[in-house]
């Protein structure tokens, strides 16, 4: 018994120095993991400030962009509302007549449900000029109008006061804008539109152009192109956080014009 009682002790030693030896181990990991702690917090702090620098500076180089190459205004039209004019013509037309004529104007249909839309016909969106202008409620069918009408239609081609070209070029920089858009935010946009290489008159060399540039489109293409171009700006409206209630699925330049303002909190996230 005397030596087994010796046995036990010697045991109980070396697993007490071994108990010593994982303790101090123990210990080590604890103040590394602690160091590298320290450091991880610092490194994300770091990060986070890199970040809010890179926000920065894409903000910056969007607000240049949309103030010197792309801007983008709201443009008062000073149209009538029929319902006025109506009232006008016709003194026996009732109040409340009238206040639902000017209400079914200042609706769509969208979705299978009516919601309001209090810009409907009051205002155009100009994007680089004055004089390029979109409709406010995403009515682009003057374009396809004008296009069937051309296929059909012999004689002199009026190019002046056309606007079909007007919309096809304000869809044209709007691609531009969007595409440039999302490289200086680096986010990737869920739909392509089509880039052509075309050769530019006496030059030789080959120019990329979007689809809205090129030859006249015919209406199910057109459709579909405006329905990706619309996708792509609400995703980078999305991306930036955009007021929600301020978005529309067809307002193409009234979106972007949200999503470029200066009153965008998040813009360059």
């Amino acid at each position: 018994d005397t030596e087994g009682l010796l046995r036990i002790k010697e045991e109980n030693q070396k697993h007490y120095r071994r108990a010593q030896r994982h303790q101090e181990k123990k210990e080590k990991i604890q103040r590394h993991n602690r160091k590298l702690g320290d450091l991880v917090e610092k490194k994300t702090h770091e990060l986070k400030t890199q970040y809010e620098h890179l926000a920065n500076l894409r903000r910056a180089h969007i607000l240049e962009l949309t103030s010197v190459i792309f801007p983008i205004e709201e443009v008062k039209t000073s149209m009538r509302d029929p319902a006025d004019v109506s009232s006008e013509s016709d003194n026996a037309m009732t109040s409340s007549t009238v206040s639902k004529l000017a209400e079914a104007r200042r609706t769509t249909y969208l979705s299978g449900r009516w919601v309001c839309d209090d810009h409907n016909g009051d205002t155009s969106i100009s994007i680089t000029g004055p004089w390029i202008i979109l409709p406010n409620n995403g009515d682009y069918s003057a374009y396809y109008s004008w296009v069937e009408e051309k296929k059909t239609t012999q004689g002199p081609d009026m190019e002046h006061n056309n606007p079909a070209h007007t919309i096809s070029a304000a869809l044209c920089y709007a691609t531009q804008l969007v595409n440039t858009l999302s490289l200086i935010l680096d986010v990737n946009l869920p739909k392509k539109l089509c880039n052509r290489q075309v050769k530019i008159r006496g030059i030789s060399d080959l120019r990329s152009v979007n689809e809205f540039c090129g030859e006249n489109l015919s209406r199910h293409r057109f459709t579909r192109a405006v329905k990706k171009l619309n996708a792509n700006i609400l995703h980078l409206c999305f991306s930036q956080h955009v007021n929600l209630d301020l978005l529309h699925p067809l307002h193409t330049l009234r979106n972007l014009m949200y999503l470029v303002s200066p009153d965008t909190e998040n813009l360059g996230r």
